[in-house]
C-alpha cells in the first residue's frame, strides 16, 4: 500500500504563496493520476485539483483555478501544489490522494475515486 506523506504547510499572510509536496513511498506512484483536496473548519472536505499519472493534464476546482498549479515529478515520486495569491478562504486542511486505478484519467472530484490520502498538512491564511 502506497504511503503519502505531505509536508509544506504553515501560516502564511494574505497575498502570500506557499508551495505543498506530496511524497508516495513507492514506485508504483507514477502510474497513478493524484489530487489535492482540503477541509475547511466546520466544512466538508472539498475537490482542489488533479493531475492525470503523465503529468499531461490538470483540472482545477473554479475556486482554485488561476491561482494554484498542480504539478508532478515522477521522477521523485512527488506530487506538488503551488498555491499563490492565496486568501483567508484557503485557510484548510489539505490532503493528497491517489487515484485507485492505475493509468485512470478522467478528472475525478469525488473522494471515493480515492483510495490511498496523506495525513493532511494545515495551511492557515492570516488576513
Amino acid at each position: 500500500q502506497v504511503q503519502l506523506v505531505e509536508p509544506g504547510g504553515g501560516v502564511v499572510q494574505t497575498g502570500d504563496s506557499r508551495r505543498l509536496s506530496c511524497v508516495a513511498s513507492e514506485r508504483t506512484f507514477i502510474s497513478y493520476s493524484m489530487a489535492w483536496f482540503r477541509q475547511a473548519p466546520g466544512k466538508e472536505r472539498e475537490f482542489v485539483a488533479t493531475i492525470k499519472w503523465s503529468g499531461g493534464s490538470t483540472y482545477y476546482a473554479d475556486s482554485v483555478k488561476g491561482r494554484f498549479t498542480i504539478s508532478r515529478d515522477n521522477a521523485k515520486n512527488t506530487v506538488y501544489l503551488q498555491m499563490n495569491s492565496l486568501k483567508p478562504v484557503d485557510t484548510a486542511v489539505y490532503y493528497c490522494a491517489k487515484r485507485k486505478d492505475r493509468f485512470s484519467w478522467l478528472a475525478t472530484l469525488r473522494e471515493n475515486g480515492y483510495d490511498c490520502w496523506g495525513q493532511g498538512t494545515q495551511v492557515t491564511v492570516s488576513s
